[in-house]
């Protein structure tokens, strides 16, 4: 074989090789590299669940539409957690704050109570 097809040869395979290093790196720096973090779940969310648990139960007809922890207040040895939910009654729409009090160490409940909001 002469020495130019030798040649054009070798320079088909180096380009070649170049063109499929360059499609690899493209490629290698398109795809995602998505992290994804855990999501801590905050100290309210169980107080949360309470909220709604014991809503429905004082007001079983009722539809809660939404919910707002308003934050918490340590007094002593305990907490209260405080939380606005927004329920659905009948053709009725209104608001309910739930206190929720318990220990803070043992996370043992104390008491719920609830306010009706009026506009």
């Amino acid at each position: 074989m002469p020495k130019k097809y030798e040649r054009l040869i070798h320079l088909r395979k180096f380009f070649v090789m170049l063109g499929f290093s360059l499609v690899l790196f493209a490629v290698s720096t398109y795809l995602p590299t998505s992290v994804y973090a855990q999501q801590e779940i905050p100290a309210h969310a169980q107080w949360g669940k309470v909220a709604i648990k014991e809503t429905q139960a004082k007001y079983p007809q009722a539809k809660i539409l939404d919910y707002l922890h308003e934050g918490s207040e340590v007094k002593g040895d305990t907490t209260i957690e405080k939380f606005k939910l927004w329920i659905k009654l009948s053709d009725k729409e209104f608001g309910v704050q739930v206190r929720i009090k318990y220990v803070t160490n043992t996370n043992k409940l104390v008491k719920v109570e609830f306010q009706e909001i009026t506009s």
